[in-house]
C-alpha cells in the first residue's frame, strides 16, 4: 500500500508539472504568433492565477450546490455522521463537514481546499445500499482524498483546462477577425504553431487531465485500505457500485472527476470515452493484491 501511494504521488506531480509547463508554452506560442511570446506568456501566467484562486476559495461550494448536497448535523443521520468522525480521528484529520445528496445513484464526493475547510458528500443510495464495511471503505476513500489533497490538485488541473480553452479561443478570435495586414505582419512559423495549438491543446489538456484524475483514484483506493486495514469493504463497495445503472441526476462534466466513480451511469456516449475514472475492474484488481 505504501508502495501504491509513493508511486502515484510521483506520477502525479509529474504530470502537474507537465500541465502546468504545457499551459505556459502554449500561451508563449499564441502570443508569438501575434508578436509577442512574453505577453502572451506572461497573460496565461496571470489568468491561471486569477481563476485559480477563485476556484480555490470557491470551488467547493459550487460543486456542493451544483450536486444538490444537503449539509446535515450529528442528529440528522448519527450512522454516517459517527462513520466519518471516527475515520477522521483515525486519519488524524478535521472532522469534515457532511453532505447527503438526495439520490439514489451510488456515489459520494469529497471537495475543498485543505483538510481544514474540507466536505464529504455521499447519496442517500449509496448509505442505503452498502453494508457497514462498505460504506466505511467509500468514506475513507473520500478522506484520503482530503488527506492527500487531491481536492486541491483536481481543483487547480480544472482551472488549467479551462484556461487552455481560453486562450485558444482567444488566438482564433484574432486570427480570423484581425485585420488582412495584421495577419501579414505575423511571424509565419509562429502563425503555423499557434494553429496546430489552437486545434490540438483542448485535447491534449483533456488527456492530461484524464491521466491525473486517473492516477488520484487509485492513490485514494489504497490510502483508504491503509486508513481501514481492510482493503475488501472498499473493493466489494465498488463491485456493488459498478453493478448500478442509476445516474446521477446532478452530474456535469465540470464536476464529474470529484466522484468515486462515472457519475453518468452505464450509458454510452462519446464522453464516456474520456472518463476521469479508471475501470472499476482494474481498481478492484488493485485491491486485491493489497489483501
Amino acid at each position: 500500500m505504501y508502495s501504491q501511494i509513493a508511486s502515484n504521488q510521483r506520477k502525479t506531480y509529474l504530470l502537474m508539472g507537465i500541465f502546468i509547463s504545457f499551459v505556459l508554452a502554449v500561451g508563449y506560442f499564441l502570443g508569438a504568433s501575434q508578436g509577442n511570446g512574453y505577453l502572451g506568456l506572461g497573460f496565461a501566467a496571470i489568468l491561471s492565477a486569477v481563476m485559480t484562486l477563485g476556484s480555490y476559495y470557491q470551488g467547493d461550494k459550487m460543486a456542493l450546490w451544483s450536486a444538490g448536497a444537503v449539509r446535515i448535523k450529528k442528529e440528522d443521520n448519527p450512522y454516517v455522521w459517527r462513520m466519518v468522525e471516527n475515520l477522521s480521528i483515525t486519519a488524524g484529520l478535521p472532522m469534515p463537514a457532511v453532505h447527503i445528496i438526495p439520490s439514489n445513484a451510488l456515489n459520494a464526493f469529497a471537495t475543498g481546499r485543505d483538510p481544514q475547510h474540507a466536505s464529504i458528500a455521499v447519496t442517500i443510495g449509496l448509505i442505503n445500499t452498502l453494508e457497514n464495511e462498505e460504506l466505511e471503505g467509500v468514506l475513507a476513500h473520500e478522506l484520503s482524498h482530503v488527506q492527500n489533497y487531491d481536492i486541491r490538485i483536481m481543483t487547480i488541473v480544472l482551472v488549467l483546462v479551462g484556461i487552455v480553452g481560453i486562450l485558444s479561443d482567444f488566438f482564433t478570435h484574432r486570427l480570423f477577425w484581425s485585420s488582412r495586414d495584421d495577419r501579414e505582419n505575423m511571424n509565419p512559423f509562429f502563425m503555423i504553431a499557434g494553429i496546430i495549438l489552437a486545434i490540438l491543446s483542448p485535447i491534449i489538456a483533456m488527456l492530461i487531465q484524464l491521466a491525473i484524475s486517473r492516477k488520484r483514484e487509485f492513490l485514494a483506493d489504497a490510502s483508504a485500505a491503509l486508513l481501514t486495514r481492510y482493503p475488501d469493504g472498499l473493493a466489494s463497495a465498488l463491485r456493488k457500485i459498478s453493478g448500478s445503472d442509476i445516474p446521477l441526476e446532478t452530474a456535469n462534466s465540470s464536476t464529474a472527476h470529484l466522484f468515486i466513480s462515472n457519475p453518468f451511469g452505464k450509458k454510452f456516449s462519446i464522453s464516456s470515452l474520456f472518463s476521469t475514472h479508471p475501470p472499476i475492474e482494474e481498481r478492484i484488481k488493485e485491491l486485491e493484491k493489497m489483501l
